[in-house]
């Protein structure tokens, strides 16, 4: 079976994300704050590194509750920083708890943080590939950053498109491929 070029045939967490979850659309909202702490984690590393964390990340970062991130303290940074399991990076760690509360505000003001991304989107799911960043990927960066988000680039914030179903990106031998 062909899947896009990125995909590691060795890794089974990799194979299971591309053929499972990547593309599709999932607007849960703990999804999407899920995958957006993680994609800013990905800053200058590979997804699969992240991926392969993922687990570990769900177990430091109370299973992504954005209200219990909200609150993390300097006691609980500490904890994060020593947790050898995760990505330790002190600008990182701090951005997510700034992202969270901000993630958070985005709720409150708009009922669901996907309301808030069909600003954005019109709720329509773009087909393209081979990009890195588009005029959507963007205009949503900019916002987010706007709002005082970190780590949300305009090719962070595309990445996290893909990861959530808004921009189908399979390749076009992929066995999941599809023009809409």
């Amino acid at each position: 079976m062909i899947r896009c070029k990125w995909c590691n045939l060795k890794n089974e967490k990799y194979i299971e994300y591309h053929d499972k979850e990547w593309c599709k659309p999932n607007f849960d909202d703990k999804y999407l704050f899920e995958m957006l702490i993680l994609e800013s984690f990905q800053a200058g590393l590979s997804w699969e590194c992240v991926l392969n964390k993922r687990e570990d990340f769900r177990k430091a970062f109370d299973n992504f509750d954005v209200d219990k991130i909200c609150s993390y303290n300097d006691e609980k940074i500490q904890e994060l920083l020593k947790n050898k399991k995760i990505i330790r990076n002190k600008l990182k760690i701090n951005a997510a708890i700034n992202n969270s509360k901000i993630f958070k505000k985005i709720q409150n003001e708009y009922g669901t943080f996907y309301n808030y991304l069909k600003i954005f989107t019109n709720d329509v799911i773009i087909y393209e590939i081979d990009k890195t960043t588009n005029q959507l990927s963007d205009d949503l960066s900019k916002d987010l950053q706007k709002r005082g988000m970190k780590f949300v680039g305009s090719t962070i914030i595309y990445s996290y498109l893909q990861a959530i179903g808004v921009i189908y990106s399979h390749d076009e031998e992929c066995f999941m491929y599809k023009n809409n």
